[in-house]
């Protein structure tokens, strides 16, 4: 598992890392996900969760840990949780700390059953983030049936946002529909400094990119304030 921070704006904290899955020799998620067929999909999300919990406690994360996991591997919610918890409870990692999150681009066979998800995981404690957002299958329509914690804008979104005054709008127009719900607005793939000034003009108080920190192999990748004096100068 690799390691990347999410940063919160507001008090300079790091809010929490997301564990990515590698390869042995440091593949990215992509190489790694297009090599599990679809009757592996079930025991390789499962074997993602244990493996990010058991890494992260060993590196001694104190902050939230945010997991993927993939809705269509999960046949009834109560079940598949199981062994997540039980990984929690070996390790010794607080559940109130876990974050699980789903992108909105993949294709979901059935939206009833990932609100239904949802619903069960926030029910258990765990924050909940809907990823992508902005560039996938369900949208609003999502939105309007499920409230998570987290709504991560897409990168391709969030992409030089400083010098387009559409993508600012719409992004300014996801953050106030995010907080009439009561979601907390997550942007990703923030790469610049201009970026993240625009960003947090219109509102976006967590920010996840190479601006902060790129994934680190079984590593956490702490911020140096000196990068907070100069976004903030």
């Amino acid at each position: 598992m690799a390691f990347q921070p999410i940063v919160d704006a507001r008090d300079r904290s790091i809010f929490g890392y997301e564990a990515l899955v590698r390869s042995m020799d440091g593949g990215g998620a992509a190489a790694v996900i297009a090599q599990v067929r679809p009757e592996q999909l079930y025991r390789f999300d499962q074997t993602c969760r244990v493996k990010a919990i058991e890494t992260a406690a060993r590196l001694g994360l104190r902050e939230r840990l945010s997991i993927n996991f993939f809705p269509n591997a999960v046949y009834e919610p109560a079940t598949c949780i199981r062994l997540t918890l039980a990984a929690a409870q070996t390790f010794g990692f607080p559940t109130d700390k876990l974050i699980f999150e789903t992108a909105e681009s993949e294709q979901v066979r059935d939206h009833g059953h990932l609100t239904r998800i949802f619903r069960d995981y926030h029910s258990r404690g765990f924050l909940t983030a809907i990823d992508d957002f902005g560039a996938g299958y369900a949208g609003l329509g999502l939105l309007a049936d499920f409230q998570p914690d987290l709504l991560k804008l897409d990168m391709a979104l969030v992409r030089n946002v400083d010098a387009d005054p559409n993508r600012a709008a719409i992004i300014g127009g996801v953050v106030q529909i995010a907080q009439s719900l009561g979601c907390t607005v997550l942007a990703e793939g923030v790469e610049r400094d201009a970026e993240y000034r625009t960003l947090r003009a219109l509102g976006v108080p967590l920010f996840q990119g190479y601006l902060f920190g790129k994934p680190a192999l079984e590593a956490l990748v702490p911020v140096p304030d000196a990068l907070w004096a100069h976004l903030e100068a």
